[in-house]
């Protein structure tokens, strides 16, 4: 039997909600809350196996309420059902912990499969929002790349690819019309503000955020 908590702040939403929930023996909707506070209070209470929660509450929001109770009780899943596919919350919902993230225009039958595989602990997002994690994902990854490289010049990125590259500091001197001198100084520098140590440790992280296309997309 699935204990479940039911957080929205209409009534008629929860009534519709706990009516579908009820006809099924695997469920069993154990307490009901309107708002953020009550909504911790009673999963502290009922120690659920699922909440189901609304993200516009008032007062704490929804989000708050789910890094709330996965502090509290991290056994416990949280899946949102909103009528909001904003991307933004999105996120701010899966850094808060909650395992799943459903429009409410799902049908009934999607809704008890879906809770089904929240209570097996499986994490589920509705297919509407799939594309924009993996957008974000690759959004922030690509930032990461760049942000990787923003303390180094120009002068030491270009070195930096070419001790990737294999090159000696002798032959990058005579690539780039510097003296050695110059490129050692360059490539301490370069270790040093990477907080890196050797020359293998440099090439390996500029092939790791691929200074390849960093460099070329400048």
């Amino acid at each position: 039997m699935l204990k479940i908590i039911l957080v929205d702040d209409h009534e008629v939403v929860r009534l519709g909600l706990k009516s579908l929930l009820d006809n099924h023996p695997k469920f069993q909707v154990v307490a009901e809350a309107s708002n953020a506070d009550e909504a911790v209070s009673k999963t502290i209470e009922y120690k659920p196996d699922v909440v189901v929660m609304d993200i516009r509450l008032p007062g704490k929001s929804g989000i708050e309420a789910t890094r709330e109770i996965v502090d509290n009780l991290p056994e416990t899943k949280v899946i949102i059902l909103t009528s909001y596919a904003d991307d933004e919350l999105l996120f701010d919902a899966i850094r808060a912990g909650a395992s799943g993230y459903i429009l409410k225009q799902i049908g009934s039958v999607e809704l008890v499969q879906t809770l089904e595989k929240i209570g097996q602990g499986q994490s589920i997002l509705d297919p509407e929002l799939v594309q924009k994690v993996f957008q974000r994902v690759r959004q922030d990854s690509r930032k990461a790349e760049s942000d990787s490289f923003t303390l180094l010049t120009e002068r030491e990125l270009g070195i930096l690819r070419l001790v990737a590259e294999g090159k000696k500091n002798k032959e990058i001197a005579g690539e780039i019309f510097l003296s050695e001198k110059t490129v050692r100084n360059y490539v301490s520098s370069i270790l040093d503000k990477l907080n890196l140590s050797t020359r293998a440790e440099a090439a390996g992280f500029a092939v790791k955020h691929h200074i390849e296309e960093y460099i070329d997309k400048d």
